[in-house]
């Protein structure tokens, strides 16, 4: 069985919860009350996204070969 790596974006919501996004996959946010509640948000909106590729024959992205870096900048605010 092949897996496919996928990164999430977690953001805290001022009302609370998290918002999910998945920048691999256009489209795909999903929101969680708890930070678990959001993860496993997360895998079922990934889930859904990829089958509906499948069904349309389309080509399914991921994150296998992605590199992450993150970059600090000073901010002037």
């Amino acid at each position: 069985m092949k897996y496919n790596n996928y990164k999430t974006m977690l953001r805290p919501e001022p009302e609370g919860g998290f918002t999910v996004i998945v920048p691999s996959l256009p489209g795909c946010v999903t929101y969680g009350s708890t930070l678990d509640e959001a993860k496993e948000m997360a895998l079922e909106a990934i889930e859904i996204y990829l089958e509906s590729l499948i069904d349309h024959n389309e080509y399914i992205p991921n994150d296998n070969e992605t590199l992450e870096y993150n970059i600090s900048v000073e901010s002037y605010a």
